[in-house]
């Protein structure tokens, strides 16, 4: 398939995938009860929300920092600014983009592997899973008030998720942990595929596979995986608590640990690969707000609305000033030219 074509298929599948999500989250929605709800929204809990978006990129930053240890020194602005640029990347472009774009960026500003540094956000990656299913564990374990009994369709659609996925998570950390403690045996069985494939190639998988190995390193030690593990929950209850606060704003009955229990449904929906999670990240919070907390379902249209602007807005401004002072374009990172 031409290349061209394919890009194009591949853009209008996610239009559709977003425009059919967004089209699930307003389908009931009276839109003028939701600007009603959006007007009515208590703006110091919206304020706090912001802030503690702000604060969720110097977490991320630090543990960021902590996962690029064993790979060289870097400096705490550097990663910062190209965290941002990468989060705002995702926001705009499909396919999380920035996931890719950030890791590369960083390796030529700081003269890391770029390859391993990738590794590092795959090892972010699975962290977060695990700081999800640890607070919705936590949940379900010692503050459920009794929601299975508004919704128990979607509650034990998550439970039974947290279930699948935490072997996954844990099994894909173990992998991790292999790969990292004997990157040279790892290239040595790559290098057997030299029986089946041109030795040249061969060579390069295994050359590949080592590098990307060495940005495990992290999880050699069990004490540092808990480090990093220590720093994917502090971020991941500074997000709950943010989400909590735009409930309070909008006056939806969510007990602090029910933020918790909302990651979950929206971790699930910016999984899906629209821009900056549009869609997927609405209608994860409106089911799970109306499901679970009684929420009327404009006033949940309206907080979920505000709290992807929240989410959002702020981190595309950011990056966006960012691309600009660094002479970067955004179409070229969109084509992986970092200039």
């Amino acid at each position: 398939m031409d290349g061209g074509l394919r890009i194009v298929l591949r853009t209008l599948v996610i239009l559709g995938l977003a425009v059919g999500l967004l089209f699930l989250f307003l389908r009931n929605a009276d839109l003028d009860k939701v600007v009603t709800s959006v007007k009515a929204a208590r703006i110091d809990y919206l304020l706090a929300s912001l802030a503690l978006t702000c604060v969720t990129f110097l977490i991320r930053t630090e543990r960021w920092q902590y996962l690029l240890a064993p790979l060289g020194p870097t400096r705490f602005m550097v990663v910062l600014r190209t965290t941002v640029i990468g989060f705002a990347a995702s926001a705009v472009l499909p396919a999380r983009a920035g996931e890719v774009i950030r890791p590369y960026l960083l390796a030529r500003r700081e003269g890391l592997s770029a390859t391993a540094a990738f590794a590092t956000i795959i090892v972010e990656r699975i962290l977060d899973l695990v700081a999800v299913l640890l607070l919705l564990a936590a949940f379900l374990l010692w503050f459920d008030p009794g929601l299975e009994a508004r919704d128990s369709a979607v509650f034990s659609a998550i439970r039974f998720g947290g279930l699948v996925m935490a072997p996954v998570a844990v099994g894909t950390l173990l992998v991790m942990f292999l790969m990292a403690g004997h990157p040279e045996r790892l290239h040595m069985w790559v290098l057997k595929a030299e029986r089946v494939l041109p030795a040249r190639f061969a060579g390069l998988i295994a050359g590949v596979a080592r590098t990307f190995a060495e940005g495990f390193a992290v999880v050699r030690s069990p004490m540092r995986v808990l480090a990093a593990l220590a720093w994917s929950l502090v971020l991941w209850m500074t997000i709950a608590t943010g989400l909590w606060a735009v409930a309070m704003a909008f006056r939806i009955e969510m007990p602090f640990t029910g933020a918790w229990l909302m990651l979950a449904p929206l971790v699930v929906g910016v999984a899906v690969p629209t821009p900056g999670g549009v869609g997927g990240f609405h209608e994860a919070f409106r089911l799970g707000a109306t499901s679970f907390f009684g929420a009327d379902n404009d006033t949940a249209v309206g907080a979920a609305i505000v709290l992807h602007a929240i989410s959002v807005v702020p981190v595309v401004v950011v990056g966006l000033m960012f691309i600009i002072q660094d002479g970067l374009k955004l179409g070229g990172l969109a084509k992986g030219d970092l200039g």
